[in-house]
């Protein structure tokens, strides 16, 4: 079927239900960033695979609403179909619930499946149409109907942390949440954020791709624990024998997935504590029957953004090992590039999928790897100002002697999970004037942000825009955020810990940056049909002598010495850079092969 076809089979359905218009998201039961194929609705619906969109389907309409990093991206996808591209945040193009304000008449019903839209978009939806007394229906799956080749819903193999990974244990972060509930007045609290139960209970799986989490619910109370996870109450296929004992040992008892909605639908007179902008819809209009609704953000997700010294140590590590591959890989691009130059290279050139596999190769000779911490971003050419551009059959690019290529990669591993960006010229010859300026104004950025020093209390948002200052000043910018958090052994982007502005509509990032936090450093220059530069590294925040704060680099991983112009970088940038480079060799050098360290000297040697 094509897109037009399911857009239309999706409105016989909701002629059905009398439905005016059908909401569908990107998200699973649980809000998670990204989700497994069996929740990928707005993806078969519209054929668009980024990871951050929502569809909207009225009986004349269709439109596709995302963020800017997908703006290229889906106006490709959705060429040839009947659903318009609503680039959210530009300037005359409404919200969804402005576009539904405008266009839904007094006494539609609006649809949706509401275990996939939280209750914080429900109430704020409710609040902007109540003028217009609009019917919300989320009992219906209605994709589900048609969707004959839907993905199967999977339950993989948990396990467990050790203390030595964990640095304290599921007993003492249970106690912590239940002081919290305490002084929230609460007797029950539900989380439902995969992330923030995975860190909670020192547990790991594989649900999701690239993420290593396990689909699940968490209900508490004072003396009692249930986690809602696997086929069956006691699904050994999920959870160990010894994992089941650790969990018992710790009053965690296990249960089935799915009966978390007749288990809250059966509660009463107790007072739960949870965050309605993760809980889903159906999860809340059970509890709102018979319970009093304490609303709150989940403390899981502050404290697991603090890393303890354990985690901080074991992620430094990673980053070694994880830097030791990328260096690697970057070299392999280098002789690459040499042998095509001068004819010496046997067999067809690489492509964006090969090189991805390469440095894949790397990733897994290193101790303790696990996998990807999302799908590679191997962006060649014009291919690069697609912000997050994932190389397909159709479009996998082969990789000649000229321009740059953007590799955007990360790993998990044992002792932590990284996230890398460093854009190279393959070029055989010199790179243009401009190609050079683009990206040494990207390096300034990201230099800019690493040698920022803060009073305690700076937010996020403040220090976006030093890391923009050097690109405003050439009339320049990017259209993404310039840093998220990044999960231990957990989701690559994690909240609260930003660096970002909203311009327009939306909210600037008002979270306090404090030591223990992990963000990305990321600016970029994104020019579409020629090129996209990105360069990326994670950062630690740390406390200085003099009671400021600042960043401690976590990524060591060469810039592309033939790409940056030094006369552009005022003495200042190039002390950083250099102690930046100083750094690189010192840690990254014995873990590489003779002719890599060599290389790696020379590309790290200080510029004048």
């Amino acid at each position: 079927m094509t897109a037009n076809e399911k857009i239309h089979s999706l409105r016989q359905e909701m002629k059905k239900e009398n439905m005016a218009a059908y909401y569908v998201p990107t998200d699973d039961f649980h809000g998670s960033e990204y989700v497994s194929g069996y929740f990928k609705c707005r993806e078969y619906l519209s054929g668009f695979t980024g990871s951050a969109g929502v569809l909207v389907v009225t009986h004349d309409f269709a439109g596709l609403w995302t963020d800017g990093r997908y703006f290229i991206q889906a106006k490709q996808q959705l060429e040839n179909t009947e659903i318009e591209l609503m680039k959210m945040g530009e300037p005359d193009v409404p919200t969804v619930e402005e576009f539904l304000a405008e266009n839904l008449k007094p006494g539609d019903i609006l649809g949706f499946d509401g275990r996939c839209v939280n209750g914080g978009f429900v109430k704020e939806l409710k609040e902007k149409l109540s003028s217009k007394e609009i019917f919300f229906e989320g009992s219906y799956d209605l994709v589900d109907r048609f969707w004959s080749e839907r993905p199967k819903l999977f339950f993989h193999p948990v396990w467990e942390l050790e203390l030595s990974q964990s640095g304290i244990s599921r007993r003492e972060k249970l106690a912590l949440i239940r002081e919290k509930m305490e002084e929230k007045g609460a007797n029950a609290h539900l989380l439902t954020t995969l992330e923030d139960i995975a860190w909670l209970l020192n547990l790991r799986g594989e649900d999701i791709h690239c993420n290593p989490v396990f689909l699940s619910y968490l209900y508490i109370t004072k003396d009692d624990c249930i986690l809602f996870a696997g086929n069956r109450e006691r699904d050994t296929e999920v959870f160990s024998k010894d994992i089941r004992q650790h969990l018992s040992e710790d009053g965690v008892r296990l249960q089935c997935y799915k009966d978390v909605y007749e288990f809250t639908a059966g509660l009463s007179a107790k007072k739960v504590l949870l965050n309605p902008k993760t809980v889903n819809q159906r999860l809340l209009d059970n509890l709102s029957v018979h319970c009093s609704l304490i609303s709150s953000g989940n403390f899981t997700t502050a404290l697991k953004a603090l890393k303890n010294e354990t985690e901080l140590c074991n992620m430094r590590n990673a980053h070694i090992k994880d830097g030791a591959a990328v260096t690697k890989f970057l070299y392999y691009m280098k002789e690459y590039k040499k042998d095509l130059a001068a004819g010496q290279w046997k067999g067809d050139p690489l492509t964006e999928i090969k090189a991805a596999e390469i440095l894949e190769g790397f990733r897994k000779k290193q101790d303790g790897y696990l996998g990807p911490s999302f799908d590679p971003i191997m962006a060649y050419g014009e291919h690069g100002a697609i912000v997050h551009y994932s190389a397909a059959k159709e479009t996998d690019a082969a990789l000649k002697a000229e321009r740059f290529l953007l590799s955007d990669t990360g790993g998990h591993y044992k002792d932590g999970t990284t996230d890398i960006t460093r854009t190279i010229s393959l070029a055989a010859g010199s790179l243009s004037e401009e190609e050079k300026r683009h990206y040494t104004l990207v390096l300034k950025a990201n230099l800019a942000l690493l040698s920022a020093k803060f009073p305690k209390g700076v937010c996020g948002n403040s220090l976006d825009t030093l890391a923009r200052e050097p690109l405003w000043a050439e009339g320049l910018d990017f259209n993404h955020g310039t840093g998220h958090g990044v999960g231990y052994i957990l989701s690559v982007h994690e909240g609260p810990n930003a660096f970002r502005t909203y311009r327009g509509k939306g909210k600037a990032d008002m979270t306090a940056i404090v030591p223990g936090m992990i963000t990305s450093d990321e600016p970029g220059l994104y020019f579409e049909g020629k090129y996209g530069i990105r360069l990326e590294n994670l950062i630690e925040c740390v406390e200085e002598e003099n009671g400021f704060y600042g960043f401690r680099p976590l990524t060591f991983v060469p810039f592309d010495r033939e790409s940056i112009d030094p006369s552009l970088l005022n003495n200042h940038e190039k002390n950083i850079l250099n102690s930046y480079h100083k750094q690189v060799y010192d840690k990254i050098n014995i873990c590489l092969g003779e002719k890599e360290k060599e290389w790696l000297k020379e590309e790290t040697a200080p510029i004048n």
